[in-house]
C-alpha cells in the first residue's frame, strides 16, 4: 500500500518569490467564540509583534465569530503552518482567558472550559495577482454583511488592515 503525505506539496515552492497566503481557519464545532474585543485585541497583538520580530506581515483581515479570515506573507523560511500554530495557540490563551473569567464571575465553583477551541488545520491558499487580492478582499470584507450582522462591511468591528500588503 503506498503511503501519501499528510499534506499535500505546497504551491509556493513554485513560486521564486515569497508569495501572499489568504488563511482561513474555524473554531471547533463552529462555537462563536472570535468575534469580541479581547480577542481582536490578541490577535492585533500576535500579528504586530510578528512583524516586528519575524517581519511576517499579516494584511487585511476579518474576525467573524467563528473563523477569521487573513492575508499574511513572510519572508523566505517562513513556514505558515507553524505560524497558523502559533496564532491558534496565542487566541486560544485569550479565549480561555475570558471564558474562565466569565465563568468564575457566573459561579465560583465554574464549570469546565471545552476544548478544543480550533477545527484541526486551516484552509489557505497562494494568491498569484493583485486582482485576486482584491477579489478575495471584497468578498471576505462583506462577510459580516452577508451574516447581517452590520449593514455595511466598514461597521463591523472586528476586521482592518495591520500592514498593508501591496504586491502579490
Amino acid at each position: 500500500m503506498n503511503t501519501f503525505p499528510r499534506v499535500p506539496p505546497r504551491l509556493d515552492r513554485l513560486f521564486p518569490h515569497n508569495p501572499v497566503f489568504f488563511v482561513t481557519a474555524s473554531t471547533h464545532l463552529r462555537k462563536r467564540l472570535l468575534a469580541n474585543t479581547s480577542l481582536h485585541d490578541a490577535f492585533i497583538a500576535f500579528a504586530v509583534r510578528a512583524y516586528s520580530d519575524h517581519n511576517i506581515a499579516v494584511g487585511r483581515y476579518v474576525i467573524m465569530p467563528d473563523h477569521i479570515h487573513l492575508f499574511v506573507c513572510g519572508p523566505e523560511d517562513f513556514e505558515l503552518g507553524r505560524w497558523m500554530g502559533g496564532l491558534k495557540q496565542h487566541l486560544q490563551k485569550a479565549i480561555i482567558g475570558r471564558e474562565a473569567k466569565e465563568l468564575r464571575a457566573a459561579s465560583p465553583t465554574g464549570r469546565r472550559l471545552q476544548t478544543p477551541i480550533w477545527q484541526r488545520g486551516f484552509f489557505d491558499h497562494v494568491l498569484r495577482n493583485d486582482e485576486s487580492y482584491g477579489q478575495k478582499w471584497n468578498y471576505v470584507r462583506d462577510n459580516p454583511v452577508r451574516a447581517a450582522f452590520v449593514g455595511n462591511a466598514d461597521d463591523w468591528p472586528y476586521a482592518g488592515e495591520i500592514i498593508q500588503i501591496d504586491r502579490v
